[in-house]
């Protein structure tokens, strides 16, 4: 007998359809006619033993039991769903062979390996085990899978990944939590203080952006525009590019920041003769934009719809589970399997058929063309999100649902259409010993973007990092007249242009997933920016969005408009703890390490042991200092209590929060 263990019950059910009828349902699985089963996991079905699984006497949080580091580790049941494992162990016993039918992640891989490993599989059937992976829960697709499976011994550094980084937040979070809370009590502060691997840094990011923005000082600067005329009298405009000289007047971004010297040039060049010293002309392309993984959707659709990240992923998740129209979709790929080019033509008929609009009015999408996309060495586990075959009605979709399918639809459409062709001019003028600079362009194809001419209507224009063209935003160009190399012209006038320097914008939905995604950008350490090049994140695709959403719930952030700030809590948190908390070195390191413990390129032992030294002193630190920034401070859900009260503080009902001086967190507030 075959025992297929999907993730969940949509997935198992996805499974089950493929498979010879007629089914017999019982409780928590579904048997075929050749006595093949198919059951699920609802999500992990073990989660880690709490500290006082290990000893009793860590029910009550000290400083003197900290760190706390099991020698061997310990998983529990969930009580929500341990008649589910119940089902699965029995049948785990009963069968012959199994397949692991987790998502194509590293955490559907473990919560399926963990449940087997619980039911005390023997190394024979452990080493038979298979695994199925499926992104596309259509019947096709599904009948595609199970005709690739693979042996499930091939994922086991993905597994161990996934047991890393579980038992190395759990570490961290659990310690860090415990520890700042016992010292934020003793300041008054009353409440569980959580501290995390990811969130704390997340935290760090807006709290120091905050703080930037609070302290900044505005500053004058000074640009020059020449306008110029040929002997046509045909006009345009350059702009000043000061030399070097100029140096000791300027900022370190190039700004010139005394205005009598833009002044002085201003006065030598109106009315002066001009020249081209140079003129190069280029003709330049851009490919399609990759397809979306779940990150680049969710900042695209923020900037695009104003949808949260969280919204995003779940409009996927249902477009995915209940609607099949797209494929699996927390996923960190932007490629495709080469094999999957062959399903070109269902697809883009299934899109033109379902949103017929993406593709009025313009060229026709050529299934023959293979963009850059395609690339099985950028392939594992997971490919793009991209749309399934399935025809349906969008009709019947909601608002978002519908909006995120055509946005996904369109950037696959992109794949089969030229790249979009343009004509750069660059011009440099000399105007009385000085270098002015302009360029233009001119578009002699428009390629893949003619989808999106369409969607200019919307807020974000198509050359936005991490929009539809994948490109960063573009300078404006010109319009200029016919010019040769060496012209005579004639500067009419010089225009000072005044402008005041602007601080950084608060971090919205987009930014801050993009600050996740791209974290290298907020790295100090040049060694450590050289090592995430390639690897840098915070949080995986399938928790940024998590991780954004319990900072919310948690009081640390608040949304002002479009704006994410840090509150007055969350900034006395980031000011008590250790700067190496705060930032995104460390945790963008473990992610590194994690990704390499995956490609055997680490073993476990040699992330874990140095995470447990760093760990001890930590604890350490949180000893020896009270995180004095938390004192006076209100946390989330709490009133002052009327005089005569014990305490400072009394907890609201509505919050549901535990007090860390009676009851343990739950296992989310240590992650």
């Amino acid at each position: 007998m075959i025992l297929y263990i999907a993730e969940k019950p949509s997935l198992g059910r996805a499974i089950a359809d493929v498979l010879p009828k007629p089914h017999k349902k019982g409780d928590g699985y579904i048997m075929d006619a050749n006595g093949n089963y198919v059951s699920w996991c609802v999500g992990h079905l073990l989660e880690q033993a709490e500290p006082d699984a290990y000893d009793p006497a860590y029910k009550s949080w000290q400083l003197a039991h900290l760190p706390i580091v099991p020698d061997s580790w310990k998983l529990k049941p969930k009580s929500k769903t341990r008649s589910q494992l119940s089902t699965l162990k029995k049948l785990i016993k009963q069968a012959s062979s199994l397949v692991n039918a987790g998502d194509p992640d590293r955490e559907g891989q473990l919560l399926v390996d963990e449940v087997i490993a619980h039911a005390g599989v023997k190394a024979d059937k452990l080493a038979q085990t298979q695994r199925l992976l499926i992104s596309d829960l259509n019947p096709s697709a599904v009948k595609r899978a199970l005709g690739q499976m693979r042996s499930n011994k091939e994922f086991v550094p993905l597994s161990t990944s996934a047991l890393a980084r579980s038992r190395a937040d759990w570490l961290y979070g659990m310690n860090m939590t415990r520890a700042y809370t016992i010292q934020g009590k003793k300041v008054g502060y009353q409440g569980v203080l959580s501290v995390g691997r990811v969130q704390t840094p997340v935290l760090g990011l807006v709290v120091r952006r905050d703080e930037e923005i609070a302290n900044f000082v505005p500053k004058p600067f000074y640009e020059v525009l020449a306008h110029l005329l040929t002997d046509k009298n045909e006009s345009f405009s350059a702009k000043w590019k000061p030399s070097e000289a100029c140096q000791p007047y300027m900022d370190e971004e190039g700004r010139v920041l005394a205005k009598g010297l833009a002044e002085n040039v201003v006065g030598r060049i109106t009315d002066q003769p001009a020249q081209v010293t140079k003129l190069e002309a280029k003709s330049k392309r851009q490919n399609p934009p990759l397809p979306y993984s779940l990150s680049s959707l969710q900042i695209d659709a923020a900037k695009r719809f104003g949808m949260s990240a969280k919204d995003v992923l779940d409009t996927c998740q249902s477009l995915y589970e209940r609607h099949k129209l797209i494929t699996y979709p927390r996923s960190d790929s932007r490629y495709l399997p080469a094999e999957q080019h062959g399903l070109a033509p269902q697809v883009i008929k299934a899109i033109v058929s379902n949103d017929a609009t993406l593709t009025a009015k313009i060229d026709s999408p050529n299934a023959k063309l293979k963009s850059k996309a395609w690339d099985d060495k950028k392939v594992d586990a997971h490919h793009a999100i991209i749309p399934t075959e399935k025809m349906a009605n969008l009709t019947s979709l909601s608002s978002k649902e519908a909006k995120l399918y055509s946005h996904i639809a369109r950037q696959y459409l992109a794949q089969f259409y030229p790249a979009y062709l343009y004509d750069e001019t660059q011009v440099e003028v000399t105007i009385a010993g000085g270098l002015f600079t302009t360029k233009a362009k001119q578009e002699t194809a428009m390629g893949w973007k003619q989808l999106f001419a369409s969607s200019q209507s919307s807020k974000t224009s198509m050359s936005d990092t991490n929009g539809p063209s994948g490109h960063k935003d573009e300078e404006e160009l010109s319009t200029l007249p016919p010019l040769v190399n060496g012209q005579q012209l004639h500067c009419a006038r010089g225009e000072l242009l005044e402008k005041t320097t602007q601080p950084p914008k608060h971090f919205t939905d987009a930014t801050l997933l993009g600050a996740m995604t791209g974290i290298n950008r907020f790295v100090s350490n040049s060694e450590v920016k050289k090592i995430l090049k390639d690897t840098d994140g915070l949080g995986t695709e399938a928790t940024r969005a998590g991780i954004i959403e319990l900072l919310f719930k948690r009081g640390y952030l608040q949304r002002q408009g479009k704006s994410i700030v840090a509150t007055q809590v969350g900034v006395g948190l980031v000011h008590s703890l250790p700067e190496s908390a705060t930032t995104p070195d460390m945790t963008a390191l473990w992610e590194s390490s994690l990704d390499a413990i995956s490609q055997k390129q680490l073993r476990y032992d040699a992330f874990m042991s140095p995470l447990i030294t760093q760990l001890n002193e930590l604890v350490t630190q949180a000893a020896n200092q009270l995180p004095n920034a938390l004192a006076g401070v209100t946390g989330p859900g709490y009133k002052k209590r009327r005089s005569g009260a014990k305490t400072g503080y009394k907890r609201k009902s509505t919050t549901g929060a535990k007090s860390a001086s009676k009851k343990r967190p739950s296992k989310k507030a240590t992650s």
